[in-house]
C-alpha cells in the first residue's frame, strides 16, 4: 500500500524508523550501514524530512543525530498510516476482541526499533488467550503482510517480573486495555 504512494523505498524506511518508535534516534552513517545504502540518498530524505519538519537533529560530538518531531501536526495520523502499512491496526481490532483476556500489546524486535524486518514480534500480556485463534490470523494474516508474525505470551505477573524494566527502544505499547 504504502509501496504505491511513496516509490521512495529509502523515505519508507526512514518514516518506519523514526515514526514507529517516537523515541528511535540515528546518525547517518548508522542509517547507512543498518539501510545497506549510500549515504547521499539517506542524506538527501533526511534533509528533505528535517526541512518538511518531520524530523529534528542535534549535534553530539561529531554526529548530527536525528528522531521523529512528535510535536509535528500530523505526526499522530503518520504513525497511524504506518501502522495500517504494517496490519498491526487490523490485526489487534480482529485480534484482541476475541482472544480472551488480553491487558496489553506489545511490538517489539526491529519494528519496536524502527527498523523494517522480516518478522513483526508481538508480545501479548494477558490470561487465557486462545493460542488456536491467534495462530489461524496468523496463518491468514502473513501472506498478506508478507511478513512472519512471530508472539510471546506472558501474564501480567511475568510481564512485571521480566519486560516492565526494558526500555521504550526495545518494546512499543500498541494497545491496553481500557478500565
Amino acid at each position: 500500500m504504502l509501496d504505491d504512494l511513496i516509490t521512495s523505498k529509502t523515505r519508507i524506511r526512514l518514516l518506519l524508523k523514526f515514526f514507529l518508535n517516537s523515541s528511535t534516534q540515528a546518525y547517518l552513517r548508522g542509517l547507512e550501514s543498518e539501510f545497506g545504502e549510500s549515504t547521499n540518498s539517506i542524506r538527501l530524505e533526511l534533509n528533505r524530512f528535517e526541512h518538511a519538519g518531520l524530523i529534528v537533529a542535534h549535534e553530539s560530538g561529531n554526529r548530527r543525530i536525528y528522531s521523529a518531531n512528535t510535536s509535528y501536526p500530523l505526526y499522530p495520523e503518520i504513525k497511524n498510516l504506518l501502522h495500517k502499512h504494517l496490519g498491526i491496526d487490523q490485526m489487534l481490532e480482529q485480534v484482541i476482541e476475541k482472544l480472551g483476556s488480553v491487558e496489553e500489546v506489545y511490538l517489539t524486535g526491529s519494528f519496536a526499533h524502527g527498523s523494517d524486518g522480516p518478522n513483526i514480534d508481538v508480545l501479548l500480556v494477558g490470561n487465557d488467550i486462545d493460542t488456536n485463534y491467534l495462530d489461524t490470523l496468523i496463518d491468514k494474516a502473513k501472506p498478506l503482510l508478507q511478513k512472519n508474525i512471530c508472539y510471546k505470551l506472558v501474564s501480567k505477573l511475568q510481564f512485571k517480573s521480566t519486560y516492565q524494566e526494558m526500555s521504550e527502544k526495545d518494546m512499543l505499547l500498541l494497545w491496553q486495555h481500557k478500565n
